[in-house]
């Protein structure tokens, strides 16, 4: 049986442990600075809890760390805990900022740790069965992708969990806004079926979100490689819904992720072909997850998020607000050219654009 600590216990580092102990492959150690979180999750979890998260590392007996904190933090710790010698899996998104990672990337080679970053739809099995089918070539190469999505930002919280205008969200600088928080997931999805973005021209605003001056809309047209890309996205709609289109010469795919189907639509047909699938608990994809994650670092095939995928959505978001700032159409590949603190492959700024 794994030992795990979970660095961070908020809602998305509660769920995390919550889905590691359902697996039976582990035990769990609780980690965070707010010690009335840590007394409710000890109590509710019966597990071992501790404030001091790098003592607790120091102290060893730990196989794998979850990074669960604000982004700015995690490079850093990921860099500490595969120092520790631990595997470790680090919440989306990778950071936000490019300083370290490519350090981070580096250490992991020469330990032979694993580490995954935590974009769940990667384990989504309605997503995966598309995108089997569009890498397996039989419409011919994507030529165009467009992606809309939405939902009430602030109903989708758990009851307990601090408003959102209190967490990280709040501010660019530790990974808030909806360009990191929220479309990151879409954007890194789209890329494993059609290759790395290699260019952004973003648009985004606060539009309704009370409490907050970080974006809450966002449009964005990207080209990857010969595929072009639109993203839609705002975090105050009333109906939760996503829905990807892949168009090829020969045909489409639509993927409705809130109708849990997906559908093939061939060049002459008068309707959709649909695949669809039963709906599922939430917490099923973060278990599916965590039981891949350990199968990782037990020397099995994964599914999961490569450190390398990750710092490529990074380039991604970084490029986004990059040029919602100034206007321009930004390369990924200038991200991370820059010294680091320097726009746009330093620290984002902290607030949405000056038309905000």
């Amino acid at each position: 049986m794994h030992s795990i600590i979970i660095v961070g216990c908020g809602s998305i580092g509660e769920r995390h442990l919550r889905c590691f102990l359902k697996t039976g492959r582990v035990r769990v150690t609780a980690c965070d600075t707010d010690p009335e979180l840590l007394q409710r999750v000890a109590a509710e979890y019966q597990v071992p809890v501790n404030s001091n998260w790098e003592e607790a590392l120091v102290q060893g007996g730990f196989d794998a760390a979850v990074v669960c904190t604000p982004a700015h933090l995690h490079v850093p710790m990921a860099l500490r805990a595969m120092e520790c010698g631990l595997h470790t899996l680090i919440e989306k998104p990778l950071s936000q900022s490019y300083q370290g990672v490519n350090d981070l990337i580096g250490l992991r080679n020469r330990t032979g740790l694993q580490a995954a970053v935590a974009y769940v739809l990667h384990v989504h099995p309605l997503l995966a069965g598309a995108r089997i089918f569009l890498r397996s070539g039989e419409l011919g190469p994507v030529r165009h992708v467009t992606a809309n999505s939405g939902q009430y930002f602030p109903g989708g919280r758990p009851a307990h969990a601090v408003h959102y205008s209190q967490t990280y969200y709040r501010d660019r600088r530790t990974g808030g806004g909806a360009v990191q928080d929220v479309l990151t997931h879409t954007v890194n999805w789209v890329e494993s079926v059609v290759g790395p973005a290699d260019s952004v021209l973003c648009d985004c605003a606060h539009q309704v979100l009370e409490g907050v001056t970080v974006e809450d809309t966002v449009n964005v047209c990207a080209r990857h490689g010969e595929v072009l890309a639109a993203y839609a996205l705002n975090q105050f709609q009333a109906p939760n819904e996503s829905t990807l289109q892949f168009h090829t010469a020969t045909g489409s795919v639509k993927i409705e992720l809130h109708r849990a189907r997906w559908g093939i639509h061939r060049l002459g047909d008068r309707q959709w072909t649909w695949r669809e699938l039963p709906p599922v608990e939430r917490d099923a994809h973060f278990l599916a997850q965590a039981n891949h994650f350990l199968d990782q670092i037990e020397g099995r095939s994964s599914p999961l998020c490569s450190l390398e995928a990750a710092a490529q959505t990074l380039r991604f978001n970084l490029a986004a607000l990059a040029s919602a700032e100034t206007g321009s159409r930004i390369r990924c590949a200038d991200i991370g050219r820059e010294t680091p603190g320097a726009s746009p492959g330093g620290d984002v700024a902290s607030h949405s654009p000056s038309h905000d």
